[in-house]
């Protein structure tokens, strides 16, 4: 397939993991004194809401037509889920560490098509799986500021991320997009509604309305910025791209909150992003996964 406007399609994407990189920063500043609960409830909340009145008018019922209704939930469980651990990891790890771990999740769908699927991998997948790794624990090396328990939240979340990406993949098949992302934000906001009275707590300051309001604004227009993003060029184009959301983490980390990732952490992360990249491309070349960023 041809893409003419592939430069608009990066500029997006581009655009989109900024939006993602500056929503990781925001969560682990508003999770400080919200609730996790809550700001989980209202980040999918926001976007079920938007995405309804943005679609709604135009598509009506239509948008509810689906071959897979459990798994359009279960993918919305595996998302919220995710998402969850997500917001855990940034109350206790840097932002751009975080976003690191996270852009390993390729390099764990090569190893899950391999031994669930039962795929073929070259030796060159299994060179940067090995490089990925290396990077990895490059970063979380005792003496690290990664050492420690908290470190297992993103690597769980990692395997959440492959198994909801690997459904993604099944369902794009023959589900509408716009019709997958509205049942991804309904199930995420229905189910974190469930424990919201045993964490109900009013937001009292301007800062935390604000917080929470930026947090949903951001992962809808990322999201809505990814969608059009992947209407302009090819996901082979356009998954080497999604590794700058390690750039931006790290300038939100640092005008936020002063962090500098050390020299060692820094070598960690460019061996998770150029074997992830590299991965990405791959996988999204041979048509066999579509690859999406990870955000809270």
């Amino acid at each position: 397939m041809h893409y003419p406007n592939a430069l608009s399609g990066i500029a997006l994407v581009l655009t989109a993991v900024a939006c993602f990189g500056a929503l990781d920063t925001t969560t682990k500043q508003v999770t400080v004194t919200v609730p996790l609960l809550l700001a989980l409830w209202f980040r999918y909340l926001f976007q079920a809401v938007i995405t309804t009145l943005i679609v709604w008018p135009q598509r009506g019922r239509s948008v509810l037509r689906t071959e897979h209704p459990r798994f359009q939930v279960l993918r919305g469980v595996l998302l919220l889920v995710s998402s969850f651990l997500a917001f855990a990891s940034l109350r206790y790890l840097p932002v751009g560490e975080f976003t690191a771990l996270l852009m390993i999740t390729p390099i764990v769908i090569t190893l899950l098509a391999a031994q669930r699927l039962k795929e073929r991998v070259s030796v060159f997948r299994w060179v940067l799986v090995l490089g990925g790794f290396a990077g990895t624990l490059i970063m979380v090396r005792p003496g690290s500021n990664l050492f420690g328990w908290a470190v297992l939240l993103p690597l769980t979340l990692v395997f959440t991320n492959a198994w909801f990406q690997i459904l993604t993949s099944k369902l794009a098949r023959t589900e509408d997009a716009v019709t997958m992302h509205f049942y991804t934000g309904w199930t995420g906001a229905i189910l974190a509604s469930l424990p919201l009275p045993l964490v109900w707590q009013m937001p009292q300051a301007r800062a935390e309305w604000m917080g929470l309001l930026l947090m949903g604004l951001l992962a809808s227009v990322g999201h809505y910025l990814l969608i059009q993003a992947y209407r302009r060029a090819s996901a082979a184009i356009l998954s080497p791209f999604l590794y700058a959301q390690i750039g931006f983490a790290m300038l939100g980390g640092w005008l936020v909150f002063s962090h500098v990732p050390d020299g060692w952490s820094q070598l960690g992360m460019a061996l998770i992003a150029v074997c992830g990249a590299t991965s990405a491309w791959l996988t999204a070349r041979e048509n066999r996964l579509p690859t999406q960023p990870v955000e809270p």
